[in-house]
């Protein structure tokens, strides 16, 4: 077998108990086939949600009746971080391996200075043959808390660290072809060379009781994934060698997501698809042809209107005018700013504004 680098995710719904606490079985499960990959000579990363699982027993708090106000959640979480790498690492430690708690935020992989950083740290982790364990940083992080699960974390880790493969560990056994609970004969995708609109609209769904992501956060970090060059197998956490059966290839173990031959950069990836927009720019055709063809920057003369609540750096959709949205890019006005050089030609734009509304090197056409 050829030595490769995989990043594994595991969500919190795969690493708990029914009343919603850590499993230690489960993770002592997932670190032994871990260990069996890594004693092969193969890199591993461990994306892993969690934390406030973890950090309910010692607040004598139930998992059943989980806090729902994020200023707990991130009191929690701060908690149940030390308790979740202590768990990694006794379950590591009984195959002779070190883990490393490495903590990030989405901005770690915008900003190049810390993106630079997570990728040295992590590289280094893994030459010094430990087991970097990844979590978001949820006492911080109140967005993660609120919508996210680390599934596009996974995707981007899976990008810093030139992955050769991301395995997303849920509760069911891949993408099906329809919902299991509606068609009884629903049954596994094996194999998807490319994500288009029908299949995110088919996936479209939440997650489980003690997760908080589902099949469409799934789908959707198998799509950053494909956008930087490593495709992705989705699979079932409890399937007996899951993580072996993936990463050889064994046909039936879940859906694999076929990497991509065009790739995108690290910024690009986060503008794209790891932050949220903030309101929508709608062009005319010579704009949308002009962003299209040549990747230029977009100028007030091609807008026709802008919606939303955003300020100047924050990310935006641009449409064409049929409303398809076509492009994502960071803003350099205010709303209040913008509307006002709507249409304008470059030279009549007032002194003090910038004469773009969104610079090239800060836009990114989308996959269609």
């Amino acid at each position: 077998m050829n030595k490769k680098t995989i990043v594994v995710k595991v969500g919190s719904s795969s690493i708990t108990t029914d009343e919603g606490t850590i499993d230690r079985s489960r993770v002592q499960t997932l670190c032994d086939e871990i260990a069996d990959l890594h004693v092969k000579g193969n890199r591993l990363v461990v994306v892993t949600s969690g934390a406030i699982a973890a950090g309910l027993p010692p607040l004598n708090m139930s998992g059943l009746d989980r806090p729902k106000d994020s200023e707990t959640l991130q009191a929690v979480s701060a908690i149940g971080q030390g308790h979740l790498i202590q768990t990694y690492q006794e379950a590591f430690s009984k195959h002779g391996l070190i883990a490393g708690q490495v903590l990030l935020t989405p901005l770690d992989f915008f900003l190049r200075a810390q993106y630079l950083h997570a990728r040295s740290t992590l590289n280094r982790l893994l030459e010094l043959g430990a087991i970097p364990v990844v979590n978001e940083n949820d006492a911080v992080a109140d967005d993660e808390i609120r919508w996210g699960d680390n599934d596009r974390i996974a995707a981007l880790v899976a990008h810093l660290v030139d992955a050769d493969l991301l395995l997303l560990l849920t509760d069911t056994e891949g993408v099906l072809t329809a919902d299991p609970k509606i068609d009884n004969g629903a049954s596994l995708i094996e194999e998807i060379l490319e994500i288009d609109q029908a299949l995110e609209e088919r996936v479209g769904g939440s997650g489980s009781v003690h997760g908080s992501g589902g099949m469409t956060s799934k789908v959707a970090a198998a799509k950053i994934a494909a956008w930087s060059g490593v495709p992705t197998l989705i699979a079932h956490a409890h399937r007996p060698n899951v993580v072996v059966e993936s990463v050889n290839g064994v046909p039936g173990t879940g859906t694999m997501i076929h990497a991509r031959e065009t790739r995108l950069g690290a910024r690009r990836l986060w503008i794209a698809f790891a932050v949220g927009s903030k309101g929508r720019i709608t062009v005319d055709d010579g704009a949308k042809k002009a962003l299209e063809e040549r990747r230029a920057s977009l100028l007030p003369a091609g807008v026709i209107e802008a919606s939303g609540s955003f300020v100047a750096g924050d990310a935006i959709e641009i449409s064409g005018p049929d409303q398809v949205v076509f492009a994502k890019g960071l803003v350099r006005h205010d709303l209040t700013d913008l509307e006002k050089i709507i249409g304008q030609h470059t030279e009549d734009v007032p002194q003090g504004l910038s004469a773009e509304v969104v610079h090239a090197d800060d836009l990114v056409v989308l996959p269609s």
